[in-house]
């Protein structure tokens, strides 16, 4: 049985896409998947199942039209294993994410696309905003006291932005520790 940490792209999102995370839940078991569980109200879910990180995206992406009404155009979903979670963790920059009260940081998760295609997009305000490449996702800090200057919104602006869901920090280690947890 693999642990699966699944992040559901523009769910919960400024009043639109709404997904009652009961509901989801119910979705999603009813779907075959064991263990079930949601962090937040933006699209995170813990699961448990035999079938592939691929087969899981799959059935998730035909089943969120089918259970829910949303814009299908902004849904995308993105299967991380344990491993990867942890991998992403083990490897942020030095210092990423270890002073909250200093920096906003988030980890910016890629959909079907490459690391390589997206970096261009960014455009990080020198003394406020840094980024770095990872593995199928960008790390990106703010200084919490100029964030109001930060670049980061332009992303938005990208077509390349529907490729990306974004965590912050707190919530992507939360999500690792959440995928620990039902491993024990």
């Amino acid at each position: 049985m693999n642990n699966y940490i699944v992040l559901i792209r523009s769910i919960n999102v400024g009043g639109k896409n709404k997904v009652p995370m009961f509901d989801l839940k119910i979705c999603l078991e009813n779907l075959g998947f064991s263990s079930v569980s949601t962090y937040i109200a933006s699209g995170n879910v813990i699961l448990k199942s035999e079938k592939t990180a691929n087969e899981v995206k799959s059935l998730i992406e035909s089943a969120l039209p089918e259970c829910f009404q949303l814009d299908d155009e902004l849904i995308r979903v993105l299967v991380l294993t344990h491993d990867k979670l942890q991998a992403i963790i083990d490897n942020k920059p030095d210092g990423f994410g270890e002073e909250p009260e200093k920096f906003h940081s988030d980890a910016i998760f890629l959909i079907g696309i490459d690391v390589d295609q997206v970096i261009p997009i960014f455009s990080p305000r020198v003394g406020v905003d840094k980024i770095w490449p990872g593995n199928g996702m960008v790390y990106s800090q703010r200084l919490s006291s100029q964030r109001t200057k930060s670049r980061l919104n332009k992303i938005m602006a990208a077509p390349e932005y529907k490729f990306m869901t974004i965590r912050n920090w707190r919530t992507t280690t939360r999500l690792l520790d959440l995928s620990k947890e039902l491993m024990d």
